[in-house]
């Protein structure tokens, strides 16, 4: 896979930039910038080597119809202020659009296409529409590892119809995960939280055999509890998981990995509710289990100082109410003492991981923060990404 540093000249070069800046809007203003942040230095890298720049992009779900509420205007204004570059956000149909109507005068360096979602084509990896958009520039880069999961045109198609590279946040992205599932410095431990185990069932088949501990922690947790006899109460479950759970012991006995689940939790009468800390044999009935308990907190705290290697993926317990934040905050404070002193390398991934490690302003404090969700977990999985292979 070729990077865009190995393009020696990019002068006066058009480039097709496929970023993911599918970043959450309320009311048309940007609630968390994290995504925009991470690819300041891909644009940055292309403006010093006089590139002329073309993004593409996509937020939310349109189907292939215009939704004015999922422009991409608030972003591109955004990124004007953070680059303190003028930025003309293209509206005009993209099929009508050829490449000497996208820089009207010498000056320019940025221009933004409309959301690409808003052409069905798009979602189709339709060629014409890959051919009409590679027919804009030079050359394409692809610095959207959390959308390379999907063969859509602008990831998968274009690559056949120009000369292609990784943009520095893709290359940054795929270089942290190798390290956590190919050139691993033992002991290794992952964090998987989430509620559903059967959505996580493949990334921890695929981990036992690499991993030395797996912890599993938040709303999964409480299916190995139910499966181990424990009353769960009014907690969130899975139906129909005591085959897969079943697995991941035999899998994890075979794999000499230690698998790690909650021997005491904070559970409440409901969400808003205050914590109270119990066994993980006297939770009632009425009781929600809704965070890890200070014993699992210290037992995950120990195989972390233990570690060489984390990779964190789902909080431990229901943090948006600080009653039931505590694991999470543990853990998190735990590895960023550890990677302060370089003695672990971490990764985390996932929206809710990244929301909480924002909200305690540490995001920084780790080797490496994956805004990607569904390329993230395929790539642990062991899958192939049809936008990584496009670039091979």
């Amino acid at each position: 896979m070729k990077s865009i540093k190995d393009e020696l000249n990019l002068k006066q070069k058009k480039v097709l930039l496929r970023l993911d800046l599918n970043v959450p809007l309320d009311n048309e203003k940007i609630t968390d910038t994290t995504r925009i942040d991470k690819i300041l230095p891909t644009i940055n890298f292309l403006l010093k080597n006089d590139a002329k720049i073309i993004i593409l992009s996509h937020v939310g779900r349109p189907k292939g119809k215009i939704v004015n509420k999922l422009s991409l205007k608030p972003i591109c204004e955004d990124l004007k202020k953070k680059l303190d570059k003028k930025i003309k956000l293209i509206t005009k149909n993209l099929k009508e659009i050829n490449s000497k109507d996208l820089f009207s005068n010498q000056d320019e360096q940025i221009v933004m296409i409309e959301n690409l979602r808003f052409y069905q084509e798009e979602e189709e990896n339709n060629k014409e529409f890959a051919k009409h958009l590679a027919s804009l520039a030079d050359i394409y880069v692809n610095d959207a590892f959390s959308c390379s999961h999907r063969a859509h045109a602008s990831i998968f198609g274009i690559t056949k119809f120009l000369p292609s590279y990784a943009g520095l946040q893709l290359t940054l992205e795929i270089n942290a995960l190798t390290k956590i599932t190919s050139e691993i410095k033992k002991p290794v431990t992952c964090i998987i939280g989430g509620s559903k185990i059967s959505t996580k069932i493949n990334i921890i088949k695929n981990l036992i055999t690499k991993f030395d501990n797996i912890v599993i922690v938040g709303g999964m947790a409480n299916n190995i509890l139910k499966y181990k006899g424990h009353n769960i109460g009014k907690s969130i479950k899975e139906e129909n998981c005591d085959q897969i759970i079943k697995e991941i012991f035999s899998s994890s006995q075979k794999g000499n990995c230690k698998i790690i689940y909650p021997e005491d939790v904070a559970v409440g009468k409901d969400l808003n509710g205050s914590a109270i800390i119990k066994e993980v044999n006297k939770v009632c009935e009425d009781e929600l289990i809704l965070d890890i308990g200070p014993k699992t907190i210290q037992a995950i705290n120990k195989l972390i100082e233990k570690s060489e290697t984390i990779l964190w993926n789902g909080p431990a317990g229901y943090f948006e109410n600080p009653n039931f934040a505590k694991g999470s905050l543990e853990i998190a404070n735990k590895i960023v003492e550890k990677n302060k002193l370089n003695s672990i390398y971490s990764v985390a991934g996932g929206g809710d991981t990244v929301a909480l490690l924002n909200g305690i302003d540490v995001i920084d404090n780790f080797d490496f923060v994956s805004t990607a969700g569904g390329a993230f977990l395929e790539y642990l999985e062991g899958k192939e990404l049809p936008g990584i292979s496009a670039l091979n």
